[in-house]
């Protein structure tokens, strides 16, 4: 759901995708090849929200501030599922991991992955090609070159998401048999352990 509030009615570029069951409120903008997830609440209310080029915003996650803040999530910023941003900006093909909480005025530098359920207090300030994690996070180490196009391979997958969900997502009945010819999806991408193997 799309909502104007105040006057302020959300910017979305005609090649991303947010989906129907994704909440997008007020002074929002959201540039191309971008994918916001069911469950999604992106509330620009209280101040201003960009999303850059690339990003995603994956299910059930929270983008929001306090008021007369704005905030910006740059090209590529990857926000896995359940996490929560308020106030925080995140720098370039950087990457949010699950369940993580960024807090206000923290800032997270361009190619820094933060660790799954990891909590960033407010006002930190993350370096670029950062590894974080815990809580309270912590920088833990330099982010590879092999980690950085790990990441880089699994946000191309979510930058092709939003045509692929204009092409093919559907509202449908379910079926109540399972087709005797049902394949598995193919893959395409590998955790990071696996890809580091090769």
């Amino acid at each position: 759901m799309i909502y104007k509030f105040k006057g302020y009615t959300p910017v979305v570029h005609e090649s991303s995708f947010v989906h129907p069951l994704a909440a997008v409120t007020g002074n929002v903008i959201i540039g191309k090849n971008c994918y916001i997830g069911p469950g999604a609440a992106i509330r620009g209310d209280w101040g201003q929200i960009i999303l850059e080029d690339g990003v995603n915003v994956q299910e059930n996650c929270t983008v929001h501030m306090f008021p007369g803040k704005s905030i910006t999530l740059k090209e590529s910023a990857h926000v896995g599922h359940g996490a929560i941003i308020h106030g925080a900006n995140l720098g370039k093909n950087c990457l949010i991991g699950m369940n993580t909480v960024i807090m206000d005025d923290a800032e997270i530098g361009d190619e820094s992955i933060v660790g799954a359920m990891a909590f960033v207090k407010a006002e930190t300030k993350i370096p670029m090609r950062s590894l974080v994690v815990g809580n309270p996070a912590k920088v833990i180490k330099t982010v590879s070159d092999d980690m950085i196009a790990w990441k880089t391979k699994g946000t191309q997958l979510y930058q092709q998401l939003p045509a692929d969900c204009h092409e093919s997502l559907e509202e449908v009945e379910p079926l109540r048999v399972i087709p005797k010819n049902m394949k598995i999806q193919e893959d395409v991408y590998k955790t990071l352990r696996d890809f580091m193997k090769n």
